[in-house]
Parts: structure tokens; C-alpha cells; sequence
């Protein structure tokens, strides 16, 4: 996978492609709009992180450069912690994530295949058992009839799907819900959102099948 990084601290385009590169992800970064743009005609890429600030141009004309060159190809953006007009101004020219600086290095790889799992047509549909999420409409049905889940709980199900079969520890799943809450995800709150999604998911949520509890360690769905 190509990664287009379009960032001008030099210190976190070492750090960043050190951390993609070890992830096995192949890194272009550039530090202005203009060779941005000339990398977004030039080559093809996979995804692009970009910083909204830069000294020479700025995100949002590389973001739109990114949508004329790749429509489909995932955007995110890198912003400020308190700036909340780039943060819905970089959503509304589409991109499909934001990650405010400073940030985890798990919590970036996780949005970053995230958003790649979220653009790949193999996984537009999701299921395990009776129940299917169709990430191209985030629609969730259970034997057939919708159900309805709020912002998190849909989060938490769609990280369970992308998982099947796999062990999901609770670290996974904070990590996974974190900016969705907009705050640190306790224990005891994790708790309270997949007791909430069993009780949406589950034939009989006092005897958990989908979502299995792997004492100690976190949970396990599907086989």
C-alpha cells in the first residue's frame, strides 16, 4: 500500500515513516501543495494523510487535488487538537477521517486500515451469524430487520466484523472508540457500550454467541 504524506515538520515525517514503513506500507511524503499536487498527477497511492497547515500552500487544495486525481482513494486529515473549523471542513470535502495531532501511533495505523478496509469493495459487507453490516450504507440488520445503533455501537461492531475470529483485547477496542467518544474510554464505560450492543445484536444477551467474552484477555467474534 502507497501512502501519500503531505506534511512540513520534518521531525514527524521521520517519525511517520519510520512507523508506516515498519507497518509495511511505502511512504511519498512531500512538505508543499505544490509537489503534492505533482505527486498526486504523477503517481498513484493508496491513501494520503495530509497536514491542513502548510508553509507553502494547504491541505484543502491538496485534498481537492486528491478527489480530481483519485475519487475513491481515502483522505485523512492531521490537525490541530482545538481546531474544529479544519476538522469539518476537511470532512466536508471529503475526507473520510481526521486525526488531531498530537496523536497514539496504534490509534494512526488503525485509522489508516480502517479507512483503507472502509474503501475496499470486498468489505462493503460484513456478517457473522444472523447479523450483516453494510459499511457503504452503515446498515446493520439482524435476521433480516434493521437495527439501529448509535455512533459507538456501530464503531464497536464494525471493529468486532473486521475482526472475526480473531481475539479483540479491550486495549483494541478503546483504542478503536476513543475519538468516536471524544474522551479516554474507562473500563467500566466499555462495558456499559457492549453490554448496549449485545443487547442490540444478540438473540438472548444474557448468553452472549456473537460477542464472546474471552476471560482476561477481551473478546472473540465469530469463529
Amino acid at each position: 500500500m502507497r501512502i501519500l504524506l503531505v506534511e512540513d515538520d520534518h521531525a514527524i515525517v521521520r517519525a511517520l515513516t519510520d512507523l508506516l514503513e515498519g507497518e509495511d506500507f511505502a511512504v511519498r511524503s512531500c512538505a508543499t501543495q505544490d509537489g503534492a499536487q505533482h505527486a498526486l498527477a504523477a503517481e498513484a497511492f493508496d491513501i494520503a494523510l495530509l497536514d491542513v497547515t502548510l508553509a507553502q500552500g494547504n491541505g484543502f487544495a491538496v485534498c481537492a487535488a486528491a478527489r480530481e486525481a483519485a475519487p475513491d482513494m481515502p483522505v485523512i486529515f492531521l490537525t490541530a487538537s482545538d481546531d474544529e473549523y479544519s476538522t469539518v471542513a476537511g470532512l466536508d470535502m471529503g475526507a473520510v477521517d481526521y486525526i488531531a495531532k498530537p496523536f497514539r501511533a496504534r490509534e494512526l495505523i488503525s485509522r489508516i486500515r480502517g479507512a483503507l478496509r472502509r474503501t475496499t469493495p470486498a468489505s462493503n459487507v460484513l456478517t457473522v451469524g444472523d447479523v450483516r453490516l453494510d459499511v457503504a450504507s452503515a446498515a446493520v440488520t439482524k435476521d433480516g430487520r434493521e437495527v439501529f445503533l448509535s455512533a459507538l455501537e456501530y464503531r464497536l461492531l464494525l471493529y468486532f466484523l473486521q475482526h472475526a475470529g480473531k481475539l479483540v483485547t479491550r486495549e483494541n477496542l478503546r483504542d478503536a472508540i476513543w475519538d468516536s467518544a471524544g474522551e479516554y474510554v474507562s473500563d467500566n464505560a466499555l462495558n456499559v457500550y457492549v453490554k448496549r450492543l449485545r443487547e442490540k445484536v444478540e438473540t438472548d444477551p444474557a448468553e452472549p454467541e456473537l460477542i464472546v467474552t474471552v476471560r482476561g484477555l477481551g473478546y472473540k467474534v465469530g469463529e
